[in-house]
């Protein structure tokens, strides 16, 4: 990957579909996201329609889905897949893993076989979706074997627009998702780094103040136009977090050139913007 011909390091994009077209939500998941991100991009894309897709806007991407087979019911795609297919193109894909944390050992073991055979750069979580507190004792073990393979953990936080606006928002839970159940892992794996994906709306101040004091913690700008960004948000970006945040986009539900575009609207310092485009995200995640 040649760093210094990158626009910008995508740090948040979903694999929705794999080569034989299985999808990683169900209909009804996926018809309430789009409806709720008002998603105007193709909505289900595969490994290769990503390649594609950043390698002609110079940028690279973290690529992974999500696995919450057993709180779903719903198989989750292929981390080792994902993996596999995005190491065809390693000039723009970054892949991350995805396992369950409610599988127990399995998940721990799992996790280091993704890392050590397959290549991931880290591994993405969705506290809600899965329905787990992250902080739970039983969930330690894992924590401990991704801080000894030295990946990140990237972690959804704040409101999600998986299952917005039906009934009950589909049983999912927003508590999970609350960014302060992670200080007690950041607290508990000081060498563990962990990436708060999104503005973790209504929990925003509780985001700032984590990756404030916690070296190990770092925030994503994924899933929100940055017009829509809490004003809190963007002070810290433009002064105290300016290391700590990534540029993401959260990718189908929002497209990189519309997060780019109201991007450059902020009133940010000239220094700070390329920090936030890539050169945070090439320091998190070792990519020198």
């Amino acid at each position: 990957m040649d760093l210094d011909a990158l626009a910008a390091i995508d740090t948040h994009v979903h694999v929705e579909q794999d080569g034989q077209g299985w999808l990683a939500l169900d209909q009804e998941l996926l018809d309430a996201s789009a409806r709720y991100f008002k998603a105007d991009a193709e909505r289900t894309p595969t490994v290769e329609h990503l390649a594609e897709y950043y390698r002609a806007r110079q940028m690279a991407a973290v690529v992974f889905t999500v696995d919450a087979t057993t709180a779903l019911g719903h198989p989750a795609l292929s981390s080792e897949e994902i993996a596999e297919r995005a190491a065809a193109h390693p000039d723009v894909l970054i892949p991350f893993g995805s396992v369950d944390p409610l599988t127990g050992d399995a998940a721990v073991r799992r996790a280091r076989s993704l890392v050590t055979e397959h290549g991931v750069r880290g591994m993405k979580f969705h506290p809600t979706l899965r329905g787990f507190e992250p902080n739970d004792g039983r969930f330690a073990p894992l924590w401990a074997e991704l801080e000894t393979l030295g990946v990140p953990a990237l972690f959804h936080t704040g409101q999600t627009g998986i299952g917005a606006g039906l009934p009950g928002g589909r049983g999912l839970k927003l508590r999970y998702s609350n960014p302060m159940l992670l200080d007690d892992v950041a607290a508990d794996f000081p060498d563990l780094t962990i990436i708060l994906a999104h503005p973790s709306v209504p929990w925003q101040d509780e985001a700032i103040s984590m990756a404030t004091r916690k070296s190990n913690v770092y925030i994503d700008l994924s899933g929100w136009s940055p017009k829509y960004f809490p004003p809190a948000l963007v002070r810290a970006a433009n002064g105290l977090l300016s290391r700590k945040v990534l540029f993401g986009s959260d990718y189908p539900v929002l497209t990189p050139d519309r997060w780019l575009r109201d991007f450059a609207a902020l009133d940010l310092k000239d220094e700070v913007r390329p920090r936030i485009l890539k050169g945070n995200a090439i320091e998190v995640l070792g990519l020198r």
